[in-house]
């Protein structure tokens, strides 16, 4: 049995938070109270066999993606291969790459199967799978992951496909091969998210930049899942034009992948400057700062 996890409903008394080892999750389900009651159960209930079952497959799962891979057998383990398989032909890529995304929408999956709700939305870290069946969400976009000052935000209508966000940069939890600040995505699954943010992440980048210092992965985190990769440590001065010319980098990758329908939108920004490829993304006023009333952030 798992004596980790931490369940506890926060101080508003509508979201309830979630903790285990890596896995941070704040999630709120909008319903009849006798609905939300059943959905925040069957949450807790789901999560605690969450991070073991992933652990059981650790080494598959640092693996990486293509047909080699090894098979995986957990639910959680094969959204995350199902979402970055698409990628696995032209980029490096792991099922690491949408863990997050991946284990928010296994937990909403099962809110969702125990109640009948309007809305809600599973937040792990910043990877967010939705559910809506009326209303909307605002989703708030963050300069840098972590961060609460908002460059832009999202509408989510009920009629619309996107039912996952997720945001990914060089200063986030995770590795990035690129310099992006923060790049937010929203696609149809938030493990789709997940790994299209990553991706994109990667490509925002200057290779070569005298002024980017990078380690090799496994000098810093030996157990993780790129190696012997370089992931960026620092950026230092950019000029307007290095700037530009990193995000067009960027957009170029995320443009090919509205193309394939792997994702609906993204936001791309580094250095206050950014770029929007697909809607319905909108920028927000410069510096504004994050409201919880009525935002869920990404």
């Amino acid at each position: 049995m798992n004596n980790r996890a931490q369940i506890r409903l926060l101080p508003d008394g509508r979201r309830l938070y979630l903790h285990d080892g890596p896995i941070d999750i704040v999630l709120e389900a909008f319903g009849q109270p006798l609905e939300v009651k059943r959905a925040y159960q069957a949450a807790a209930d789901r999560f605690v066999a969450v991070l073991d079952e992933l652990c059981a497959e650790l080494p598959q799962l640092r693996t990486p993606a293509g047909p080699q891979a090894p098979r995986l057998s957990g639910p959680v383990a094969q959204r995350m291969a199902s979402a970055v398989a698409p990628y696995a032909h032209r980029w490096f890529i792991t099922p690491m790459a949408s863990v997050a995304g991946a284990v928010a929408e296994e937990i909403l999956a099962a809110m969702t199967d125990a109640a009948d709700l309007d809305r809600a939305y599973v937040n792990d870290g910043g990877d967010i799978a939705l559910h809506l069946e009326r209303g909307h969400f605002i989703a708030g976009m963050i300069d840098v992951p972590e961060g609460r000052s908002l460059f832009g935000s999202a509408l989510l209508e009920a009629a619309q496909p996107v039912r996952g966000i997720a945001t990914s940069g060089w200063r986030g939890r995770s590795f990035s091969l690129g310099i992006a600040d923060a790049v937010t995505v929203l696609a149809d699954r938030a493990a789709m998210a997940d790994a299209a943010a990553t991706i994109i992440a990667n490509a925002v980048d200057l290779p070569g930049h005298t002024n980017i210092s990078r380690k090799r992965a496994r000098e810093l985190a030996p157990d993780n899942d790129l190696g012997d990769l370089l992931v960026t440590q620092e950026v230092g001065p950019l000029t307007l034009h290095e700037v530009s010319r990193a995000l067009a980098a960027g957009v170029s990758t995320a443009t090919t992948l509205l193309s394939e329908s792997l994702i609906r939108a993204s936001a791309l920004h580094l250095r206050g400057e950014t770029r929007m490829v697909g809607s319905p993304l909108r920028l927000t006023s410069q510096g504004q700062t994050l409201d919880n009333r009525g935002l869920i952030h990404a």
